[in-house]
């Protein structure tokens, strides 16, 4: 899972070329208006399509839709569940 961003060579200070994001080698959304907007449809795919989080990145998409989405908050994992209670 990736979210990707192209810029033209070059052109740090414009608009990028291509924003999207890949599940599994394919690219499933491009042309996307934002970098944020990206992360929030993979983590909208990753909920409704029931897919496994990275192993490297679990924790933090378990935070993304448990803790900043309040998805399945009743479904967090202990690690979460403590950071979750620190930021009350």
């Amino acid at each position: 899972m990736a979210v990707y961003v192209i810029r033209k060579e070059g052109g740090h200070h414009e608009p990028p070329a291509d924003i999207g994001v890949i599940i599994e080698s394919v690219k499933v959304l491009n042309e996307l208006p934002s970098f944020t907007s990206a992360c929030a449809l993979l983590l909208g795919m990753i909920y409704i399509i029931t897919l496994a989080y990275p192993k490297p990145l679990r924790f933090t998409f378990e935070v993304f839709q448990k803790v900043l989405l309040q998805l399945d908050q009743h479904m967090m994992s202990p690690k979460v569940q403590i950071l979750f209670r620190r930021l009350q």
